[in-house]
C-alpha cells in the first residue's frame, strides 16, 4: 500500500483546530444557501461529501476543496459556504469515508489525534481516485458549467498541488500552506498554481523558493504569496474568536486574493476589436 509521502504531513505538529469560532458557527447555522451531504461512488467506496450551491441564475464553476489533516471539520465545511456566497459551487469530500470505526468517516473517530493518524496513513492512490470521482460528480451537475478548480489546506494543500499533476482539466489549483510535488512531476501540470503561505511556517514556506525555480524550469505558472506574521493554518486560525491580528489579517487578505483570482477565471478575456476596413 502506497501511503502519502512524509512531506505532505508537514502540518502535523503545529496547527491544532481553532477553538470557539463564532464566525464558523454562524456561517454554518445561519447561511441562506443550500447545504447538502451527498454520497459519491468510487469503486466499492462511498465518499461522503458536503456541497454548497450559490444563489445565482447561471451555471457556476465548481471548486473541489481538500480538507486539512483534521478531516471534515466544521471549519472546512464553512469554506464551501463562503465560496458559494461568492458564486461558486463548492464541494469538500470526507476522505476518511468508510475508513473510521464501524465504517464511518471523520465523525466516527474518538478524537482529533485518531483523525490525524488516520488521514496521515491514507493510501495515495485511494485519495487521488476519490478526488477524481468527486470531480466527475460535481462537474456533471446541471448547475455546474463544467469548469473545475481545486483548493486545499495544510495536508490538503499538498494534495491539491499534487492533484494538479494528475487532472488535466483543472482551471487552477490553490495551495494553502501545502508542499509541492516532485520537480519531475511538475511537467504534468496544465493549470496555474497559486500559493498562500505563512511567514512563520518555515517547515512549509521554506519549500517555496525551490518550488518556484522548479515550476519556472517546467514552464508552469506558480504564484506564491507569503503573508507577514502568519502561522501555519492561518485561514482557519484567523477565524477563531481569539485570533491574533497577524493571522486574522492574513486570512482576510488571502480570501480577497483568492476571490480575485477566481473572478479572473470566470471573466471572459477582453477581445481586441477588429481593425477598421480601409476605404
Amino acid at each position: 500500500m502506497k501511503v502519502l509521502p512524509w512531506f505532505l504531513l508537514a502540518c502535523l505538529p503545529l496547527a491544532g483546530l481553532a477553538q470557539n469560532s463564532t464566525a464558523v458557527s454562524n456561517r454554518l447555522n445561519n447561511s441562506p444557501r443550500h447545504h447538502e451531504f451527498v454520497t459519491v461512488d468510487q469503486g466499492n467506496r462511498k465518499i461522503q461529501c458536503f456541497i454548497v450551491y450559490p444563489e445565482i441564475k447561471d451555471r457556476a464553476m465548481a471548486i473541489l476543496v481538500v480538507h486539512e489533516i483534521y478531516g471534515l471539520s466544521d471549519w472546512v465545511r464553512s469554506v464551501p459556504d463562503q465560496l458559494a456566497e461568492n458564486g461558486y459551487i463548492a464541494i469538500v469530500p470526507d476522505l476518511l469515508s468508510g475508513m473510521g470505526p464501524n465504517g464511518g468517516g471523520t465523525s466516527a473517530y474518538p478524537g482529533q489525534d485518531a483523525v490525524t493518524r488516520a488521514v496521515s496513513t491514507l493510501p495515495a492512490d485511494q485519495v487521488h481516485a476519490d478526488l477524481d470521482a468527486v470531480a466527475a460528480y460535481v462537474t456533471k451537475l446541471p448547475a455546474c458549467n463544467g469548469n473545475l478548480s481545486v483548493a486545499g489546506f495544510c495536508w490538503g494543500g499538498g494534495i491539491a498541488f499534487h492533484y494538479a499533476t494528475q487532472n488535466k482539466n483543472l482551471q487552477a489549483a490553490f495551495v494553502f500552506y501545502g508542499t509541492p510535488p516532485a520537480a519531475a512531476d511538475m511537467a504534468k501540470i496544465t493549470c496555474p498554481v497559486y500559493g498562500f503561505y505563512g511567514e512563520n511556517d518555515a517547515r512549509v514556506s521554506s519549500t517555496v523558493p525551490a518550488a518556484t525555480a522548479d515550476m519556472k524550469a517546467a514552464g508552469k505558472t506558480y504564484e506564491p504569496v507569503i503573508y507577514a506574521g502568519a502561522r501555519h493554518g492561518f485561514m482557519r486560525v484567523g477565524m477563531a474568536d481569539n485570533a491574533d491580528a497577524a493571522n486574522k489579517q492574513a486570512m482576510l487578505d488571502a480570501w480577497k486574493r483568492w476571490l480575485s483570482l477566481l473572478a479572473k477565471l470566470t471573466t471572459p478575456p477582453a477581445t481586441t476589436p477588429a481593425p477598421a476596413a480601409k476605404a
